[in-house]
């Protein structure tokens, strides 16, 4: 499974307006498409991709909670990747994102960090075609 590249940084942030103007205003990201996700946010573009996803929450989180949520990778070799996952032991989830073709491996690495390796939506449907009927 070649890892390709960082995809994008995923904050959750109680100000998404300000941080919408700030990430504009300081970095020159600017608000783009995003999926119909059932809770707020946006999605700020570098150019044509989506680096910087923020998601609107209730109340700020706390300092000595995380800030940061996940971070994702770009890969090929989904079904590679599933069978070193279930050999090493490693709990998964293989998510779909709305209206988009692509598929997460959502994971965490042993500090609870979570983590989603992005693969073309093809590559599932190659998987799924492979294992069979469930």
């Amino acid at each position: 499974m070649p890892l390709e590249r960082l995809d994008h940084v995923n904050i959750r942030t109680a100000n998404l307006e300000t941080m919408v103007e700030w990430y504009g205003r300081v970095l020159d990201m600017h608000p783009g498409p995003r999926p119909d996700f059932p809770f707020p946010g946006a999605w700020l573009y570098v150019g044509n991709q989506a680096v910087v996803h923020l998601v609107g929450v209730r109340e700020q989180p706390q300092t000595r909670e995380p800030r940061l949520e996940h971070f994702a990778i770009t890969a090929t070799g989904l079904r590679e990747f599933v069978e070193r996952l279930e050999t090493e032991g490693v709990p998964y989830t293989l998510d779909r994102v709305p209206g988009m073709p692509i598929v997460q491996v959502n994971l965490a690495d042993c500090d609870g960090n979570h983590i989603h390796v992005d693969f073309d939506a093809l590559e599932l449907e190659a998987l799924e075609h492979a294992r069979g009927p469930a």
